[in-house]
């Protein structure tokens, strides 16, 4: 039975909005939405239908009565949308379509086809311009709907904005209003993403391999076009410059005389605007249908990505009479286009090996498009997943890569697997590797777990793995100790083990690829200023499974100093508040294996000290005095920081979920920690929620 079986309908409420409001703040604030389209969908569709079914446990702010998400510190300055910026209602297949088409029409008494305006769902981000006496006065963002953005500045630069309209014979009114979607053309998007990849290599060659933040390749178009209108730093005028601004809509200021929607797309054409050349009139619903065939059938061909169509009533009037709803009107509906697949084969599947020595399978395919962009990898989880789909070298499979989503492999082609046995092919179901594929050592599965391990911790992969988690920012920040300085330092045999990083000198370091002098003289500075730590970055260093900075900040103000807490029982370290059994069991088992206790001692006598953590102190008078808190996923600022905070207003943080647990906080990529909460009914809130606490 599935978990949202298991739960009330009020808890199902309640962790459903919480989840779809943490995903409107990766897309709308993030610019990284975390799920496809049609996941985004099902789970609003799930929250109106239980909504529906129980009115009494709606609340104003559920995501079924709002749109997109609230501008929180963002660096631009706000301002109030004149009339809200609604979103749009999805069909997803044919039957939804034609319901929607028979409701409207039930609605406003009409028996004959309606007039629609068909129009290319564009896949960009969606603003608002305002102009007065035909100049540009200012443009917002989508923000919740109500309020957004504003970035003038930036929407200035891009070309097809017009600063002053044109008015051949129909000159615009004192006020405009104009919605529509800012795009990057797919051409100018492969441009941006090979300039950046160039920028990266150079930046690496010169930086012993360290990767330049902010210059990865974007995973489509259109987080490209929403990041480029969202710059407020180091502005990149030439990616500005490459965007497209499309008009779809005038929300004030139509003409006289205008009585449709497709006499406004006119008028915007007339006054400079680019509109979409793919808009068509439609008399009754099989003629949009057939608009969307077409749509669909000729979408590569376009220069911008859409995912989908909307159909409008085409009547001003009309849409009047059929109004609108909190989140969005009656009278549009966007027809969505289905996650786009391809057929391509598993060449081979390769395995990884992390930090904590687990296997990762990932399949190698037959290179393939999809999506928007060129699929040669698919991540295949672990074993039990493999099973699951039967998947196995050689086969012919259907992929699917949706929005900013991991492509995955969706299906099995079984009818080409037969036909590949029957020419002599040998397709044999697949297994993990019972030897690690890098150090060869015997791998392991633990009752209870889904993960295949290699418990070597002299693995190669492994020690390169922790080596640069050592090093990492929450860590013992070690800079200058880039990804190909890790792999030459352990390849070389210049580092066995953690420790002996501490013991590099300037002389042995000097003997590597481009490691000179200065930049060996860097490291060994870097290193020697590391060893001066706090117990938490220390622990987190360490990379004891399932301690995470939260849980190294409790065991530190716990314990005090590490001598207390290597000496600790499980059932010990399971007293404190927030860390359960598992969490307990991995720090003893952590420090009860001789290899690791070793370790630690050599570190210590290699100079790496800490001063003893203090208790932490709460404010028992504070506004979150009594409250529990647990953070998941990556928050706009360190962990710590919010720890600090949430424990300066008498809030607790703890390090691991219970049905205790009074909140989740949760941000991008959260993992396991957000079913679990929707599992156990805690309350989820974003960075936004969590302000409003305070």
């Amino acid at each position: 039975m599935a978990d949202s079986e298991l739960e009330s309908p009020e808890r199902r409420i309640k962790a459903l909005s919480a989840e779809i409001q943490r995903h409107n703040a990766a897309y709308y604030q993030n610019d990284r939405p975390e799920v496809s389209d049609a996941e985004y969908d099902g789970l609003l569709r799930e929250l109106r239908a239980l909504e529906e079914q129980h009115p009494e446990f709606q609340r104003p702010e559920s995501p079924t009565q709002r749109v997109g998400a609230p501008v929180v510190g963002t660096g631009f300055a706000t301002a109030p949308h004149k009339t809200p910026m609604l979103s749009l209602d999805n069909a997803m297949d044919a039957d939804e379509l034609r319901a929607f088409d028979q409701r409207i029409r039930r609605m406003l008494g009409r028996d004959d086809p309606l007039d629609y305006v068909a129009e290319p769902k564009l896949d960009g981000s969606g603003v608002e311009l305002v102009y007065r006496d035909g100049r540009f006065s200012h443009g917002l963002t989508r923000g919740d709907g109500r309020v957004g953005e504003d970035v003038s500045a930036n929407l200035r630069e891009i070309p097809s904005i017009p600063e002053r309209l044109s008015h051949p014979g129909n000159p615009p009114p004192e006020f405009l209003s104009v919605r529509g979607e800012v795009v990057l053309p797919l051409e100018a998007f492969q441009n941006l993403n090979a300039g950046r990849r160039t920028r990266q290599e150079a930046f690496q060659k010169l930086n012993a391999g360290r990767r330049a933040p902010g210059l990865e390749p974007f995973a489509n178009p259109r987080n490209a076009a929403a990041g480029s209108l969202r710059q407020i730093h180091d502005i990149d005028h030439n990616r500005l410059r490459s965007l497209e601004f499309r008009a779809y809509a005038l929300a004030e200021g139509a003409p006289p005389g205008s009585t449709t929607q497709w006499e406004n797309l006119e008028a915007l054409g007339n006054w400079g605007f680019l509109v979409s050349p793919e808009c068509r009139t439609c008399r009754g619903l099989e003629s949009v249908m057939d608009f969307y065939e077409e749509l669909l059938a000729g979408r590569s061909a376009l220069d911008v990505e859409i995912d989908g169509a909307v159909i409008k009533v085409n009547r001003l009037d009309l849409q009047d009479s059929l109004g609108s709803l909190s989140r969005s009107p009656r009278w549009a509906i966007a027809y969505k286009f289905p996650p786009e697949q391809a057929r391509t084969r598993v060449e081979e599947i390769d395995v990884q090996v992390g930090r904590t020595g687990a296997l990762t399978p990932v399949a190698k395919l037959e290179p393939v498009r999809v999506g928007g962009v060129t699929v040669s990898n698919a991540t295949l989880h672990n074993q039990d997943e493999i099973n699951r789909k039967d998947i196995r070298i050689g086969d012919t499979v259907v992929i699917q890569r949706a929005g900013d989503v991991i492509p995955q492999i969706v299906r099995v082609l079984l009818k080409e697997r037969e036909e590949r046995l029957q020419a002599g092919h040998r397709l044999k179901p697949y297994s993990l590797p019972e030897a690690c594929p890098i150090c060869g050592g015997s791998t392991i599965r633990l009752d209870g777990e889904s993960v295949t391990r290699c418990p070597n911790l002299d693995c190669p992969a492994q020690l390169k793995n922790n080596l640069r988690h050592l090093a990492g920012r929450g860590a013992l920040d070690v800079d200058g100790l880039g990804e190909k300085i890790v792999d030459q330092l352990v390849e070389s045999g210049l580092v066995g083990r953690l420790s002996d990083l501490f013991a590099l000198e300037v002389e042995a370091l000097q003997g590597l690829e481009r490691m000179g002098e200065k930049s060996a003289a860097n490291l060994v500075a870097s290193l020697a200023s590391a060893r001066e730590t706090s117990l938490p970055r220390f622990l987190i260093a360490m990379g004891i499974p399932h301690v995470g900075s939260t849980m190294a900040e409790l065991l530190a103000g716990e314990f005090g100093d590490l001598d207390p807490l290597m000496a600790a029982s499980a059932g010990e370290i399971e007293k404190i508040e927030g860390v359960g059994t598992v969490i307990a069991e991995s720090v003893v088992r952590f420090f009860g294996d001789d290899g690791n206790t070793d370790e630690v001692n050599r570190l210590r006598a290699l100079g790496v000290r800490w001063a003893p953590a203090q208790p932490v102190k709460i404010d028992s008078s504070g506004a979150l005095a009594g409250l529990s808190f647990v953070l998941t996923g990556t928050l706009s600022s360190p962990r710590p920081d919010f720890k600090r905070r949430i424990e300066a207003a008498g809030g607790k943080v703890l390090g691991s979920l219970s049905q205790k647990t009074r909140f989740l906080v949760a941000g991008e990529n959260p993992g396991s920690k957000l079913q679990k909460a929707q599992r156990l009914g805690v309350e989820v809130l974003d960075e936004a929620g969590l302000e409003a606490l305070f």
